[in-house]
């Protein structure tokens, strides 16, 4: 028996921790609903026929039914429902732009707000890694063995949907740690590592196995995978190679890559006393660019107890790539946007370390080739930011090594692997790549669908090898 339709037009409001109290810890900004908010909100659902949210979701959760068990209570198979297709439902449930996919397609939001679809994915997510009882089954093997190298969440996923088929699957990982950007880039107080580490035990529980501190290309080759007996390799090797913007001083002590700085803050945990992880704990601090990791590495300067953070952005808001909640969060917590404005040059004291940002003030003139208005900078409109760090937030790509020490990979102009859009296989055979590696920086749960369609690829190719 359905429940009735809950017609309100707006969302259950998400608890969260006071701006002015969050800013100054690494704890998670959003509480979570409780049985009875989610219960609430989940009768909101209209049970669509077409279905459209599960065609903005890239992994195909199977969203109104299992919303229909979280409206019922039955919270359990609501779980059941969603990990069927979705390896990391507590991670996508905090991380995932709904808003641009599947919250972006619910017909509620016509006249209104969608139902919180991430909202729910994450409760049942946390629901279940508190009060579940069912054990993973380890699968019967089918003999056969698969490589995949990069523990993100391409990498895991496709790990996952192996294992799941018997496949006896190595994960190779170049950090000490496996999660990919889940764990170096995606602060703590946006996604908690103990989360993480929750769903990459539940994969060890199907069998596959993660060998840490492996950079594929130095320690081992992609030849020398096959020649230890992988019949097949994928490769979910992100894009950890950070861009710069080429200006003079970008050399200076107290200039980072975000990349570097949130590295140094998520994976080795410099905000913690008892780690001596160094990093700058500086009083004023630019970060420029306008997307998600700029937001993560401005927010996370606030909480290393910076005064100032700005961010420094060439465009207007309109233009801004961060999701809507992130710029909403950070604007809470005393972030200060410098918009329509441009660094020209990092400028250093005799010691070489930071000490300002000179910048040019901005107008948007004709679109590019993105469709975004160009922008340009203001004649006469030069200043200088007072800052003791810089951030750089404006883009990374894939590093080179595992294409240039293998052969037969091809890759494009912007140094990403070629690969088929629905197999994900790449030029050479028997590899299949996805994730970051392939398309640059992108989301989570994009890398997660390659993962999975490499995944599937994988297994008819070896089947019919």
């Amino acid at each position: 028996m359905k429940t009735m339709a809950n017609m309100s037009l707006e969302k259950v409001k998400m608890p969260e921790q006071d701006p002015n109290v969050r800013n100054k810890n690494f704890e998670e900004v959003a509480l979570g609903y409780d049985e009875i908010m989610a219960m609430e909100e989940a009768t909101r659902c209209l049970h669509c026929k077409n279905k459209p949210c599960v065609s903005g979701c890239p992994v195909n959760v199977r969203i109104p039914e299992f919303i229909e068990k979280v409206a019922a209570g039955d919270f359990a198979e609501a779980y059941r429902i969603i990990t069927s297709t979705n390896a990391l439902p507590a991670v996508c449930g905090r991380v995932c732009p709904q808003e641009s996919q599947c919250e972006g397609k619910c017909v509620r939001g016509i006249k209104g707000e969608p139902v919180a679809i991430g909202r729910l994915e994450r409760f049942v997510a946390d629901w279940y890694m508190k009060n579940g009882t069912d054990k993973t089954e380890k699968p019967q093997s089918n003999g056969k063995k698969a490589a995949v190298i990069g523990a993100g969440p391409a990498g895991l996923s496709c790990a996952g949907d192996l294992a799941r088929k018997g496949y006896q699957v190595t994960i190779f990982e170049a950090f000490h740690k496996a999660g990919g950007v889940l764990v170096y880039g995606i602060p703590e107080f946006r996604l908690p590592k103990k989360i993480v580490q929750k769903e990459i035990d539940k994969l060890s529980e199907l069998g596959v196995t993660v060998e840490t501190n492996m950079v594929i290309g130095k320690v081992l080759s992609v030849d020398e995978l096959f020649e230890m007996g992988y019949e097949a390799v994928f490769i979910g090797s992100g894009a950890g190679l950070p861009s710069f913007l080429g200006i003079e001083g970008e050399g200076y002590i107290g200039v980072y890559s975000a990349n570097e700085f949130l590295t140094r803050i998520n994976l080795m945990k410099a905000y913690l006393d008892e780690y001596d992880t160094p990093i700058r704990h500086a009083k004023a601090v630019a970060v420029v660019g306008g997307g998600n990791v700029a937001m993560d590495a401005a927010r996370s300067a606030k909480r290393l107890g910076a005064e100032h953070v700005y961010i420094v952005y060439r465009r207007s808001e309109a233009e801004m790539p961060a999701r809507a909640e992130e710029i909403h969060h950070a604007k809470e917590e005393g972030i200060e946007f410098l918009l329509l404005t441009n660094p020209t040059k990092v400028l250093g004291n005799e010691n070489s370390e930071v000490c300002g940002l000179e910048c040019v003030k901005m107008e948007l003139g004709e679109p590019d080739d993105s469709g975004r208005r160009r922008p340009q900078p203001i004649k006469g409109s030069e200043f200088v930011l007072d800052v003791d760090s810089v951030i750089m937030a404006v883009g990374t790509s894939p590093n080179p090594l595992l294409r240039t020490t293998t052969d037969g990979l091809e890759a494009n102009r912007r140094g990403c692997l070629v690969a088929d859009e629905e197999t994900m296989k790449t030029t050479r055979e028997g590899v299949y790549a996805g994730g970051d590696a392939v398309t640059g920086a992108a989301t989570v749960i994009l890398a997660m669908g390659a993962g999975k369609k490499a995944a599937a690829a994988i297994d008819e190719y070896l089947q019919n090898k």
